[in-house]
């Protein structure tokens, strides 16, 4: 949070720099001290503050900033103290310093990177916020305020743990000792809004002609693998082109942290599950895969083609399931292709490369990819048909590049429709 004007009262000359770490350290010194106020209210009282409503919070806020002020030698008006208040009412209930991050939709991620640095990236770019947490100990309570609610742990034994937040937004986490210079958090925002394809055109991501032809792959049920980096927006598109999915088709997601945000009447979400200190045994893809094709459904979509779950999407795709979807990390098409024969191998899928090749050739239609760009924006840079083999070797027919994308609607689109 950005410190309040009253904050900039204090600045003495010098560098810019120097005032801002003034600046941000007298705020943070300020909240943290009437946090202590109302915490010691509360101890008084033998009350806790998740048991009490959020009005007899901020009364107690309010009855605890003046004396907190009153030794700092600060003055506030009442925006400043307002604002104040809701920061410090965020320690309480909410994440702490990432609550106001995680209310401003023009925030994209959140990554903190040890108690005192947070960083945000906003269309694209990263940039490091003035807020921080109080200490480890801080940051860990807010980590366990996390995990708590979800049935998950972290601790030495278990130092990562993957999360989804109330909101939907999706939570890595990691802290020492894989961490060195303390607990790390990474946040994935979750769209209140879903993203529409006229979005995607209008922010660059994707041209007309090439959003025309994927909305009529969709509509005409090819096997669509969207591949790219970290952060290149595979998952964003993958939900864009679900909403195309006509009404009357039984669609079921497979996620390890539900992020799709599928508009069709008739979905199915599911979910993988980790191991848990309570005995839960891990519930993989693959297993919800398998159990999925037991469903009637007329689609599946796998959120992400990781693991072992690979042999059995492509046999979806090829029995009975067209117009499946995935996601895949690899940098192009060429080495999307690559990465599920390597796939195949780990889930113990042996036989002639040959055969493996056909198979893949046969269950998917088209490969997308995405990447994110020097200057932050995400754009699809291709769309490959994969048209067959010839010999051993599978053939791609780019039916849509950034080039392509500035000429006549191309003939792929026809052929589609």
């Amino acid at each position: 949070m950005t410190p309040p004007p009253s904050m900039k009262r204090l600045e003495d000359k010098g560098s810019s720099a120097l005032r801002n770490v003034a600046v941000t350290q007298v705020y943070q010194d300020l909240k943290f001290r009437t946090l202590d106020i109302v915490h010691d209210y509360l101890d008084r009282r033998g009350q806790d503050a998740s048991h009490i409503s959020a009005e007899a919070i901020k009364a107690d806020i309010a009855r605890a900033l003046p004396v907190a002020l009153s030794g700092a030698g600060i003055a506030l008006n009442s925006s400043e103290k307002d604002a104040l208040l809701e920061d410090i009412f965020h320690e309480i209930t909410g994440f702490g310093p990432l609550q106001p991050l995680l209310l401003d939709d023009t925030v994209d991620d959140i990554i903190v990177n040890g108690y005192n640095r947070i960083y945000v990236e906003r269309g694209g770019v990263l940039s490091q916020v003035n807020s921080c947490f109080r200490d480890d100990h801080h940051l860990l309570n807010v980590i366990h305020r996390i995990v708590s609610p979800l049935g998950r742990r972290v601790d030495e034994s278990a130092p990562f743990v993957d999360a989804r937040l109330p909101d939907g937004s999706r939570v890595n986490i990691a802290i020492p000792p894989v961490t060195i210079d303390g607990p790390s958090i990474s946040i994935r925002k979750f769209k209140r809004v879903p993203l529409t394809m006229q979005d995607l055109i209008d922010s660059g991501t994707i041209g007309r002609d090439t959003a025309d032809m994927l909305q009529e792959a969709v509509r005409k049920r090819l096997n669509i693998l969207v591949c790219g980096g970290t952060g290149s927006g595979k998952t964003t598109l993958l939900n864009v082109l679900s909403s195309f999915v006509g009404p009357t088709e039984r669609i079921i997601t497979i996620e390890d942290a539900a992020e799709l945000q599928l508009r069709s009447p008739h979905v199915l979400r599911m979910e993988t599950r980790e191991a848990c200190s309570e005995g839960a045994r891990r519930i993989t893809s693959r297993e919800i895969l398998r159990n999925a094709l037991r469903m009637r459904p007329d689609r599946i979509i796998l959120g992400e083609v990781r693991g072992d779950e690979v042999a059995d999407m492509l046999q979806a795709m090829t029995t009975g399931h067209d117009g499946s979807m995935s996601t895949l990390h690899a940098n192009n098409p060429k080495d999307a292709v690559k990465r599920i024969e390597l796939l195949l191998g780990f889930a113990g899928v042996s036989g002639d490369p040959v055969t493996i090749r056909r198979q893949i050739a046969s269950a998917i239609h088209l490969i997308v990819h995405v990447q994110r760009c020097a200057d932050g924006m995400r754009r699809v840079q291709s769309v490959s048909e994969i048209a067959g083999m010839e010999g051993d070797v599978i053939l791609f027919n780019d039916v849509m590049t950034p080039a392509r994308e500035q000429r006549d609607r191309p003939p792929a689109v026809r052929r589609l429709a």
